[in-house]
């Protein structure tokens, strides 16, 4: 069996070829769950790719009209297939999708759609995994890959009044283009990579007016400086001292980037780094710069609470938009899964990722839950071959 496969309710799923029965059960069918399922393939090990949604790829279907990788296509590709060169340097979010179908195709992988895993524990005698699923399914593994992704559940802040607002109020998410908001007032909560495209997209494609709330004032490169990918930089100066790269990077923005200061962005009082290491990816310019310098996008204080039909921001201000998007991220939503085995830090993320497994948690693995400077799909690769050698050596 290959491709996407529908499993019914009461249909059993396919037993492994071991003799003991049992395969290795890959929870996801994104780009990291795929991604392993190859590399597992091409080790011997047969995988099962369990997918809660009709199709591979589910969350990248769900993005923005517009979205563009931010990682050059050599480095997005995952093991075992390169990236066809007419997709271009930056990647379309149609292409993603294309290249997602065309991966889980040319490896054969065995992927089950319709099946959304609950609960993973350990088996009785402790030799494996048992998993709970759609249609009170109870499935044993002998090894479990967690890659339900990064944005796997859209997260708005319980902000005071939000009940109440007479306006929209939607998450990213549920963006797709400016269309529907064209000749409209609109505000932009949440200043991240996704926050400032959006802002973008709107101010280009005829809304009124377009602000965007800042909480933190975002350190913000361009994508690419003079042909060199800002990614290349990335992955150079990954590993490097902290301070050393904060003073890098600060030297490399003043060049490169305008001082938005009087337009309400100034330059963040913390290196780049440092902030990347708190868990701030920097936001790339995809046109933010321009719109602000021009007054297409205006960046205003954060989003405190709502009162009617007003918006009233961290400064004291109010603002009546018509609609509100926020781009305030996602939660992982691990805890119903695997919350139980004390393999969570206490912000929901795993406590390791890659080829490591948590302690008292053998042959549990994690992959997609981390967002590098150099390149989430690129380090999706890097764990996935790391994840199957393991998993191959240990029988």
């Amino acid at each position: 069996m290959s491709g996407n496969t529908p499993a019914p309710d009461d249909a059993p799923l396919p037993s492994a070829d071991r003799a003991d029965g049992r395969p290795v059960y890959v929870i996801g069918g994104g780009p990291g769950g795929l991604a392993v399922a190859a590399a597992l393939r091409k080790q011997g090990v047969r995988a099962l790719v369990l997918e809660r949604s009709g199709h591979v790829g589910a969350s990248w279907r769900r993005h923005y009209d517009r979205l563009h990788l931010h990682t050059i296509r050599r480095w997005s590709a995952l093991p075992g297939l390169a990236m066809p060169r007419r997709f271009g340097r930056w990647v379309s979010r149609d292409d993603m999708v294309r290249y997602l179908e065309k991966y889980a195709e040319h490896h054969e992988l065995e992927v089950v759609t319709g099946v959304e895993v609950s609960r993973i524990d350990r088996t009785g005698d402790g030799t494996g995994w048992q998993l709970s699923a759609t249609g009170g399914r109870v499935l044993t593994g002998r090894a479990v890959v967690v890659a339900t992704g990064f944005n796997h559940t859209p997260k708005i802040p319980s902000w005071p009044g939000r009940e109440g607002f007479t306006g929209e109020l939607v998450h990213a998410a549920e963006y797709r283009s400016p269309a529907p908001y064209e000749g409209k007032d609109v505000l932009v909560a949440g200043i991240g990579n996704t926050g400032a495209e959006i802002a973008v997209d709107l101010a280009e494609g005829g809304a009124s007016r377009v602000r965007i709330a800042v909480r933190t004032t975002p350190h913000i490169v361009r994508r690419s400086t003079a042909g060199w990918p800002a990614q290349a930089t990335a992955v150079l100066v990954r590993r490097l001292p902290v301070r050393l790269v904060d003073r890098a990077g600060r030297l490399m923005c003043r060049v490169s980037v305008p001082d938005l200061t009087a337009q309400g962005l100034p330059r963040p009082a913390t290196g780049l780094y440092s902030r990347v290491r708190e868990g701030a990816i920097p936001v790339q310019d995809v046109g933010l710069v321009n719109a602000v310098k021009t007054g297409r996008v205006v960046p205003v204080a954060a989003v405190e609470s709502f009162d009617g039909d007003a918006v009233v921001l961290a400064d004291g201000s109010r603002t009546t938009p018509d609609a509100v998007i926020a781009a305030t991220g996602y939660e992982r939503a691990l805890e119903g899964l695997v919350g139980h085995l004390g393999v969570l830090d206490p912000r929901g993320r795993p406590v390791v990722h890659g080829a490591r497994t948590p302690d008292g948690a053998p042959d549990l693995y994690f992959t997609g839950f981390t967002n590098p400077i150099s390149g989430m799909l690129r380090e999706i690769a890097l764990d996935a071959r790391k994840i199957a050698a393991r998993v191959a050596r240990r029988g």
